[in-house]
């Protein structure tokens, strides 16, 4: 954390948060509507303590579980994970029969919590090509979780940017042929219409840890204006004080949007 300085924040909201201490340069009348994280690094920071990729990820998990925790806490309205791509399907078979198992015990795991912290579950990607056990237990939970208001946590699973876009331009080519809507009349305001993502603000900060400089096919029309945050920390490294901090560094940029 940047200073030792800091002050309490307890929840008034639904849930059963305790209050958390945060430094007095977090501006807590400016934080992001929408953030989101490419997690990467797993696999490296297994390889360097030494263990398989498989504990990597599961040392992953637990790191989703703090972010989770401290942008509920913090109270970011919005969070979008980048869990699981449409090319990770080209690993090997066991790991992602592992990836799928620590979802499943993820979304057993924290589905209290979620309805105790009144956040809301959703999924964006092709979820169809997920196994049956884990569509299961993802469709009851996030219809479990669909009132709740305080978050949204929203999992990338099986998604890949340029497949939503092309998902996207089938929908709205359909609409048109329908009659539904008028093709001279289409504006980038009907575009966010038909994407997973419809309805909510795109993301304001984009994190990617483990210093990779690329957007690896996530959200590729959501992200058009979005500030960037590359840092070195492998994800099972990250936690809630970088979070704090890259936030604080997010409320000091001029967001100009392409204005002088």
């Amino acid at each position: 954390m940047k200073t030792n300085q800091k002050r309490s924040l307890s929840s008034e909201n639904k849930g059963t948060l305790v209050s958390m201490q945060l430094p007095m340069e977090l501006d807590l009348s400016n934080l992001p509507r929408h953030i989101a994280i490419i997690m990467d690094g797993n696999g490296r920071w297994a390889k360097k303590s030494c263990l398989n990729r498989i504990k990597g990820h599961s040392k992953g998990v637990a790191t989703v579980k703090d972010v989770v925790t401290a942008c509920r806490e913090i109270g970011i309205p919005i969070l979008t994970l980048y869990a699981f791509s449409t090319e990770n399907w080209q690993r090997p078979k066991t790991e992602v029969h592992a990836l799928m198992s620590l979802l499943e015990k993820f979304l057993g795991s924290e589905r209290k919590k979620m309805m105790d912290e009144d956040i809301r579950l959703n999924v964006i990607g092709q979820v169809e090509r997920l196994p049956e056990s884990v569509r299961k237990i993802l469709e009851r939970t996030v219809s479990l979780t669909k009132n709740n208001k305080t978050m949204l946590l929203n999992l990338a699973l099986s998604y890949g940017s340029r497949a939503e876009i092309v998902r996207m331009v089938k929908k709205i080519a359909s609409d048109a042929v329908d009659g539904k809507i008028d093709p001279a009349g289409i504006t980038e305001d009907t575009v966010p219409e038909y994407l997973y993502t419809k309805g909510m603000p795109d993301p304001d900060l984009l994190i990617r840890t483990s210093g990779e400089m690329r957007i690896s096919n996530f959200l590729l029309w959501q992200i058009a204006y979005s500030e960037i945050y590359i840092t070195k920390t492998l994800w099972p490294d990250f936690g809630r004080e970088e979070l704090i901090d890259i936030i604080i560094d997010y409320q000091g940029r001029e967001r100009r949007f392409g204005k002088v």
